[in-house]
């Protein structure tokens, strides 16, 4: 090979290199909520029935945007977004960038808010996430259905955010950024460690102080770019097992009809507890043991 073409083949590879790319480029998934999107401060914002659902439907799809865009800036070439929020269908197609798939409604299996994960993907980004229920200040925060006061896995206490990542740390995919309110972005550096995050608002009682949403999907788009920039700095969410689940509910009528999930045992006032030698297995008993 002639030096001067060796030359330009070194560089190109380490244009690549510096964008985190390989030959293929980058797969990334991103599963999107509709309570940590800015603005939205009340359960009406969310709720197909709240008159301004329909604007904040768009400014959920926008901050999509916002994570795809800063993607495709670090090189990603497959990006796979889940609609994560009630009935999953919230994002709107049409407007959502086109470089993008879309998964859309509830298939009935129990991976939820990362349904489509797999060990395919170089990264996993949650966008519009909230702080676990009880949090204080947390905007609109909630586990799962209002049904759930807490789920604990190995005796850690867990948002949304974290048994998400747990189960893309199964397929030793990392949770490189978490976008939402101050609380959930908080909870998701103490689980995750080294996890990009941005704070689209910040909780103040029932109320919170927002971004405007132009400069939440600047910061957006900058932060997920910054993380795909720099993949050998995150690791895959994950834990020993086996996995012993503790669910504690709102209701005796919960609890009971969560009891005769196979392998579920009645632990305490309103609490089930049941142990899973696998992640797929954790998530199928968390969602028979809530419904």
């Amino acid at each position: 090979m002639k030096r001067a073409h060796f030359l330009v083949l070194f560089l190109l590879l380490t244009h690549s290199l510096a964008l985190g790319q390989t030959g293929e480029g980058l797969k990334v998934f991103i599963s999107v909520d509709m309570e940590g999107i800015t603005g939205v401060v009340n359960v009406d914002d969310a709720r197909r029935t709240g008159k301004d659902y329909d604007y904040f439907r768009q400014t959920m799809t926008k901050e999509a945007n916002a994570a795809i865009e800063g993607a495709l800036a670090a090189g990603a070439t497959d990006i796979i977004v889940r609609d994560s929020h009630g009935s999953a269908l919230n994002l709107l197609p049409e407007m959502l960038h086109r470089s993008s798939r879309l998964i859309r409604d509830w298939s009935g299996g129990p991976l939820y808010m990362v349904e489509g994960i797999d060990a395919t993907y170089d990264a996993a980004i949650f966008i519009g996430y909230h702080a676990k229920a009880g949090t204080p200040d947390g905007v609109l925060d909630h586990t799962s259905s209002g049904n759930v006061t807490d789920v604990s896995v190995n005796g850690i206490s867990m948002p949304e955010t974290g048994y998400n990542a747990l189960f893309a740390g199964h397929h030793d995919v990392p949770v490189v950024f978490v976008a939402g309110d101050k609380a959930v972005c908080d909870q998701a550096r103490e689980l995750l460690g080294q996890v990009e995050t941005v704070a689209v608002k910040e909780g103040i009682g029932a109320a919170a102080l927002n971004l405007h949403p132009a400069v939440a999907r600047e910061r957006i788009q900058a932060g997920v770019e910054k993380a795909l920039r720099n993949l050998d700095q995150y690791k895959p969410y994950k834990l020993s097992p086996p996995y012993e689940l503790v669910l504690t509910l709102k209701s005796e009528q919960s609890v009971h009809e969560g009891s005769f999930y196979p392998g579920a045992k009645r632990t305490g006032d309103w609490e089930l507890t049941y142990v899973a030698e696998d992640v797929l297995e954790l998530l199928s008993a968390y969602t028979g043991m809530r419904r």
